[in-house]
């Protein structure tokens, strides 16, 4: 017996009568009743939120903006959500009222703008009440639970919009300050460089002051030194008028009875004097005496010997002899001595008679002049003492002066140290003036200071300043053909698995004959594929053609939905067939495994890690995957390797139901009587 007879057999069987065609009919249906049911049914619902009703609450009072426009937000942004028409929305008059509706299900939700929304959106301009302004949300996950999701979605891009807007009218502001920033600040350039030049005159001024306590400095010091002779000299004067007035008024003391002894002494000298002149008075009378007596015995002598001679009694020689004799004896004899000695003294008593008048005259001009000479003395101790107080004071002034010098000139240096840094601090501040002229200059050229039409454009930017260029790869439609190839996939599953509820995975005949185990195993599978390719085909017409899914491959996803139905087909049939019954039940815990693992409505990297593996193992993730591609018209390079998987798959099933086959042939008595039979 051939496979294809085999088949056959099976096919006419279920086509044999009325009720077999329309059981056949209504298995080939199955996948339209999941498929197609599910995404007609889920094929649009967001554009469909308008049948949603939800309330909306405006409770905003409006604001004034920092430019005096009066801001009417919450009005504006209600206005804009009931002309969008994506839900329904009822105007409610209270918060209460609102929450209530969402408590008991008369909304699906509400929307509560407070009174303070304008004011809040405002707020930033004033930088001490800056607040955010708030959107009040009510959900119930009792009314529904993706609509709390959905809801998210809305006001996420209610915030995005009045951001934008209200963000465009702060951008613009703020821009407009930039441009008076601009302004402000080219002035201040201006500004900064009149003060580089006030400060440049300035550090000159303060050079030439500089220079000048630098002299100031030089002179201070010279004076100081100078006060300090000066105020040396003036203690020398002081020391030197105390001891002048010391010893006057010594001289004084002691030249007190000098008038009364000068008068004695001048009396004294006028008794020497007169004595004097009276012994000078006498020597001289004797002296004159001597001499002439002297003179008489020569010239007696000279007579007499003239007279010998004359007479002859001597003779001339003898007379000269005795004259001679006579004046050597005369020369050497003690008269004359006394002679000679007492011309001596009588020339001395002379001088000192002389000098005698002369001290009698002297002593009596001194006792004429010595009372004035004391009134002087005590005039010049007087003067004296006056000389010594002045100069006591001129030294203490002095030293005054000394000091006040000595002042100056540490203020005079700290002048020019002053006049030094105010010099340097001149120079460093006329440089920073003319840096900061420099770098304001720069920085008005850095600061914008756009027109209308550049304030527009750019305030637009700022206030949505990341733009997404969405660029799809592959674009599924709408959210019907984002579940499509999920639900085609499970529909293909549930619509080959009940398959076996009517349909005989190996026929009895099929055992007892005797065809290869291989035969009787393909032979019962074609059947399933036959049925489950019609499954298949109808599918694809009522989403293709129906509900609009336009694929962008159609053929290619036709025949892959073929690959598919192959290998769940084979694997179906394969476990019904060597585990009866229960292996309907194994079918159907594989199909709950792939529901949750095959990434059909969540990526399946989302799922537990043990699903991971279900993922990896079971055919259903390939194939939502493949018909992904397939649809939306992704990179198909995957696709063959995901067919080569399917027919390995096959290859399973066949291997699976050949396994069944050699086990049947053996009848037992449970397979005369099974232990349960569904």
């Amino acid at each position: 017996m051939t496979v294809l007879r085999l088949a056959r057999s099976e096919l006419k069987r279920m086509t044999g009568g009325l009720l077999p065609k329309l059981t056949i009919l209504a298995l080939t249906m199955v996948p339209l009743l999941y498929g197609v049911v599910y995404l007609y049914a889920n094929w649009d619902p967001y554009g469909n939120l308008d049948h949603i009703d939800a309330a909306l609450v405006v409770e905003d009072s409006g604001a004034t903006s920092a430019n005096g426009t009066q801001l009417q937000a919450g009005k504006k942004v209600a206005d804009s959500l009931v002309e969008g028409h994506v839900f329904n929305w009822k105007q409610v008059s209270s918060a209460a009222d609102a929450d209530a509706g969402v408590r008991t299900g008369e909304y699906a939700f509400a929307l509560r703008i407070p009174k303070d929304f304008s004011a809040n959106l405002v707020s930033p301009g004033s930088f001490d009440a800056a607040n955010q302004a708030m959107l009040h949300v009510t959900t119930n996950d009792a009314n529904n639970y993706l609509l709390s999701t959905i809801v998210d979605k809305l006001t996420t891009a209610v915030h995005s919009t009045v951001a934008k807007e209200v963000g465009e009218e702060t951008a613009n502001q703020l821009l407009t300050g930039f441009g008076t920033i601009h302004s402000s600040i080219v002035k201040a350039a201006d500004g900064a460089s009149d003060l580089a030049t006030g400060v440049g005159q300035l550090s000159d001024g303060a050079a030439t002051l500089h220079n000048g306590t630098s002299q100031l400095v030089t002179g201070a010091d010279q004076l100081v030194a100078g006060q300090t002779r000066l105020r040396d000299g003036a203690n020398q004067l002081n020391s030197g008028a105390g001891q002048l007035s010391s010893g006057l008024n010594q001289l004084k003391s002691k030249t007190a009875a000098l008038p009364a002894q000068s008068q004695q002494l001048a009396a004294g000298a006028a008794q020497v004097a007169a004595g004097n002149a009276e012994l000078n008075t006498k020597v001289q009378d004797v002296a004159a005496q001597l001499d002439a007596a002297d003179k008489g015995l020569r010239e007696r002598l000279v007579q007499s010997n003239a007279q010998l001679v004359a007479s002859g009694v001597l003779t001339q020689a003898q007379a000269d002899k005795v004259m001679a004799d006579f004046d050597a004896a005369a020369a050497s004899t003690p008269v004359t001595d006394a002679k000679a000695k007492l011309s001596g003294d009588a020339a001395k008593i002379q001088q000192l008679s002389d000098g005698s008048a002369a001290v009698s005259a002297g002593a009596a001009q001194l006792a004429a002049a010595t009372p004035a000479l004391t009134d002087a003395i005590s005039q010049a101790a007087a003067g004296a003492g006056q000389v010594s107080s002045g100069a006591a004071t001129l030294a203490a002034g002095q030293q005054t002066a000394l000091d006040g010098a000595a002042k100056l000139d540490d203020g005079a240096h700290q002048l020019d140290t002053g006049a030094a840094q105010l010099a340097s601090g001149a120079s460093t501040a006329s440089d920073g003036a003319h840096t900061l002229a420099s770098e304001l200059a720069k920085g008005a050229g850095q600061v914008p200071n756009p027109n209308d039409a550049q304030k527009s454009s750019v305030s637009k930017v700022i206030a949505d300043p990341v733009a997404v260029d969405n660029v799809s790869q592959a674009k599924a439609g709408s959210y019907g053909a984002g579940l499509a190839p999920f639900f085609m996939t499970l529909a293909l599953w549930i619509g080959v698995f009940m398959l076996v509820q009517a349909m005989r995975p190996i026929t009895q005949r099929a055992l007892a004959s005797n065809a290869a185990s291989w035969k009787v195993a393909v032979g019962g599978w074609l059947p399933f594929f036959v049925v489950s390719v019609v499954q298949a085909s109808i599918l694809t017409l009522v989403v293709d053609l129906g509900l609009g899914l336009k694929p962008s491959h159609p053929i290619g996803m036709w025949l892959f939905m073929l690959a598919a139905v192959m290998a769940f087909s084979a694997i179906i049939q394969g476990i019904v067939a060597l585990m009866g019954t229960p292996g309907k039940f194994v079918v159907l815990v594989l199909l709950v495994l792939q529901l949750v693992s095959s990434g059909g409505t969540f990526p399946w990297q989302t799922t537990p890690m043990p699903l991971h593996v279900v993922h990896e193992v079971l055919p259903m993730g390939y194939v939502v995957t493949g018909m992904r591609h397939l649809i939306y018209g992704g990179d198909l390079s995957m696709i063959w390797p995901t067919v080569l998987g399917l027919v390995g798959y096959t290859l399973l099933g066949a291997a699976l139901s050949t396994l069944a086959v050699r086990k049947h042939k053996v009848w037992t008595l449970k397979t005369l009587k099974p232990e349960i039979a569904v």
